[in-house]
């Protein structure tokens, strides 16, 4: 054992790893890497700008944490994707809610490609975008409100007061809206086919939604004599 621990102090493996050990000790937290360990780069298009820039090869022997389970190459994995995959997930059915997610950017996919091969011109079928996420983001983006009703008692008369609201309620409601709109449906249509019309129209700045967006926006315009009341 003697001549085993000689080795390696003298080869200097046995203080590496000794370092190793305390800094994995010295951590704040529950993580089991230490603090030179790099998070992974799971993104093609991250990859692919390290390559040309000549990074990549800096990186090859660098200590790299585990990716998690969310963080993969795929199509669909987007921050504002998953977020609306949990908006859509109902009693903790994960699984179901991201196959209808799935299967919504297929159909907007293929709802999008029949409009396509239906053009005759170029020009028309420039208009046409055929990606999915970013038909999603457009819609999200279109549907976001800036104000919003909030009821303020005065006097005791409760009065509804427009008042702005952060960028992350507005992608909340954005997002809620728009699934509500997929649910409202009739019988034979499929929920992730409706929600990929409306993704489409709202894409477009057209539809139910971005209308209930305007009904909003002229609902607190009506009510500006009340926007005071915020302050008082």
């Amino acid at each position: 054992m003697a001549t085993i621990k000689t080795f390696f102090s003298k080869s200097g493996l046995f203080k590496q790893r000794i370092c190793v050990i305390k800094s994995c000790i010295q951590q704040n937290g529950m993580s089991s890497y230490p603090s030179f360990y790099i998070n992974p780069i799971y993104k093609k298009e991250e990859q692919e700008q390290l390559k040309k820039e000549g990074e990549l090869s800096k990186l090859t022997h660098v200590p790299t944490r585990a990716a998690l389970n969310d963080q993969t190459c795929s199509f669909t994995q987007d921050p504002d994707l998953n977020l609306f995959t949990n908006y859509c997930m109902s009693d903790g059915k994960k699984v179901l809610a991201r196959s209808q997610v799935e299967q919504t950017l297929e159909s907007i996919k293929r709802l999008q490609l029949e409009k396509y091969h239906k053009c005759k011109t170029d020009e028309d079928r420039a208009k046409i975008e055929l990606n999915p996420k970013v038909v999603f983001h457009k819609a999200v983006e279109n549907c976001k409100p800036i104000l919003q009703l909030t009821p303020i008692k005065r006097g005791g008369v409760k009065y509804q007061v427009p008042v702005p609201i952060t960028a992350k309620r507005a992608q909340f409601m954005s997002m809620k809206w728009l699934i509500s709109a997929g649910k409202e449906k009739e019988k034979p249509v499929r929920f992730h086919l409706q929600l990929a019309r409306e993704l489409i129209d709202a894409s477009n700045n057209s539809g139910r939604v971005v209308k209930k967006k305007q009904d909003l926006h002229k609902q607190c315009e009506a009510n500006r004599a009340y926007a005071h009341y915020r302050w008082s």
